[in-house]
C-alpha cells in the first residue's frame, strides 16, 4: 500500500516549474556518503521528504531513468556575468538582459544558487571596467529579479585600497534587502607584487595579451600601478578595520581573497573571517583548514590542473584534503566537470565530489536549507548523465518553497 508521502501528483506538472510535491522515481541518488541506486525521491512543499530506495508497486511521477540526482549546485564565487554583459569588445549589453541569459547558462550547468561578484572599486582590468556603478548595476538587477528559476545572490567584492569602493559597499550593506543570511564579503588587494599576483610578471604577461602592451610598456604600466596603490595604504587599514568590525558581529560573513600565508590566514581569523577563498600557496590552505575555515578553490584551475597565475594547483590542494567547496570562478559549467573529474581520477569519491559543488559551497554561505539531498532540505535537484567523459544535465528542478 502506498503511503501518503509517495501519493502521485501528476495532475499538478506544468511545463514552466515542478509543481510544490511530486515522485521521481528510479535515479541514482547522491547522498552526503554514498550513491543509492534505485531510488525514490519524494517531494512536499518544495522540500525534500524522503529519499529511499524505489519499492517494487510504488508509481512515481517522473521516471529517472537511471540519471544520477544530485543537490542544485551552489556557485559562491561567479563573474561570468561580466563576461555576458560584454560578449565582444565594445558590446556591453543591458545588465537585466544579461542576467537572464547568463541564467539560462547557470541552469544548463545545474546551478541553482549563484552569487554573483559584484566589483566595489574603480579598476580597469580586464574586460569591462570595475566601477562602483558597475557594482550598483549588478545589486539592483539581482533586488529586481527575485521571482526567478535560480536563486540570484550577490558576493560583495572590495578591493580595499579603493575609497569609493568602501564608502559604496558601507552604504550598500546599510540598505541591502534582507535574504536571511548575513551578506557575503570577499575583501581583495590586487596590487602586483603579493596576493594573486605575487609573481608581476604573470600580471605584466596578462596586460601584454589583452591590452597589446609591449613588454616593457607592460613592467612600467605595472610599476606605476604598484606606486600609487601604495599611497592607498592607509584606505586599506581602514577598510580591513571597518570589515572587521562588521565581521565580528556577525552582519557580514568575510572572505580573505587569496591569502598566501599562515600569517594572513591568522589575520583574517582575527578580523572575523569566515572563509579562505581561492588561498594561493599550500602553507595558507592548510594554516585556514587547521582554524576550521572553508576553502574555496575554482573550478577552472581543477580543470587546466593548475593556477593561470602560478599559484597552487586546486587537484594538488583536494589530494591533500584542503579543499571543502569548488566555485565557478568564470566558467558554470565547470563546477560538475571539475566535480567528476576529481572523482573520475580517484581523488576524491563521486559523493564527496558532488559536496564539493553543492553541500560545501552551501556551507561557505551560510546556507543550512540546500545543498543535500535529504529530508528537510530544499528540493533544488538535478538529473545529470554521467559520461563517458564529461558529465551531461539533462533537467535542473528548482523548489518553489
Amino acid at each position: 500500500m502506498t503511503t501518503p508521502v509517495f501519493e502521485s501528483r501528476m495532475d499538478q506538472w506544468t511545463l514552466g516549474a515542478p509543481p510544490p510535491g511530486y515522485v521521481l522515481g528510479h535515479v541514482r541518488a547522491v547522498l552526503a556518503d554514498r550513491v543509492l541506486d534505485d531510488a525514490l525521491v519524494a517531494v512536499r512543499d518544495g522540500v525534500v521528504a524522503a529519499v529511499e530506495p524505489h519499492a517494487p508497486g510504488v508509481e512515481a511521477d517522473v521516471d529517472g531513468q537511471g540519471l544520477l540526482c544530485v543537490p542544485g549546485l551552489v556557485d559562491v564565487h561567479s563573474d561570468g556575468l561580466e563576461k555576458e554583459r560584454l560578449p565582444r569588445p565594445g558590446a556591453e549589453l543591458p545588465m537585466e538582459f544579461a542576467l537572464l541569459s547568463f541564467e539560462g547558462k547557470l541552469r544548463a550547468a545545474a546551478v541553482t544558487t549563484a552569487f554573483h561578484g559584484a566589483g566595489f572599486e574603480q579598476s580597469h582590468g580586464r574586460g569591462l571596467a570595475r566601477t562602483v556603478e558597475r557594482a550598483h548595476d549588478v545589486c539592483h538587477a539581482v533586488d529586481e529579479r527575485s521571482a526567478s528559476l535560480v536563486d540570484h545572490r550577490i558576493l560583495y567584492r572590495l578591493d580595499v585600497r579603493s575609497p569609493e569602493g568602501l564608502q559604496a559597499l558601507q552604504n550598500r550593506i546599510a540598505e541591502a534587502p534582507d535574504t536571511g543570511v548575513a551578506p557575503l564579503v570577499s575583501h581583495e588587494d590586487h596590487t602586483p607584487g603579493q596576493g594573486q599576483y605575487a609573481d608581476r610578471s604573470y600580471y605584466e604577461r596578462y596586460l601584454m595579451g589583452a591590452r597589446g602592451l609591449s613588454a616593457q610598456e607592460a613592467a612600467d604600466h605595472v610599476t606605476n600601478l604598484i606606486s600609487e596603490r601604495d599611497g592607498r595604504l592607509g584606505v586599506r587599514e581602514d577598510a580591513m578595520a571597518w570589515l572587521g568590525e562588521q565581521a565580528r558581529a556577525g552582519r557580514i560573513r568575510l572572505l580573505g581573497h587569496d591569502p598566501a600565508s599562515a600569517q594572513e590566514i591568522g589575520e583574517l581569523v582575527e578580523r572575523g573571517g569566515s572563509v579562505a577563498e581561492f588561498p594561493t600557496t599550500v602553507e595558507a590552505a592548510r594554516a585556514a583548514r587547521e582554524r576550521g575555515l572553508p576553502v574555496v578553490m575554482g573550478a577552472p584551475n581543477v580543470l587546466r590542473g593548475g593556477s593561470h597565475n602560478g599559484n597552487a594547483s586546486g587537484r594538488d590542494l583536494v589530494a591533500l584534503g584542503l579543499v571543502t567547496a569548488l566555485a565557478s570562478d568564470y566558467l558554470p559549467s565547470g563546477l560538475l566537470a571539475a566535480a567528476f573529474a576529481l572523482a573520475d581520477d580517484g581523488l576524491v569519491t563521486l559523493p564527496e565530489a558532488i559536496g564539493l559543488v553543492t553541500s560545501g559551497p552551501a556551507a561557505v554561505a551560510g546556507l543550512a536549507d540546500r545543498g543535500r539531498l535529504a529530508p528537510g532540505q530544499r528540493a533544488d535537484l538535478a538529473l545529470i548523465a554521467a559520461g563517458p567523459k564529461w558529465p551531461v544535465v539533462h533537467t535542473t528542478l528548482v523548489s518553489n518553497a
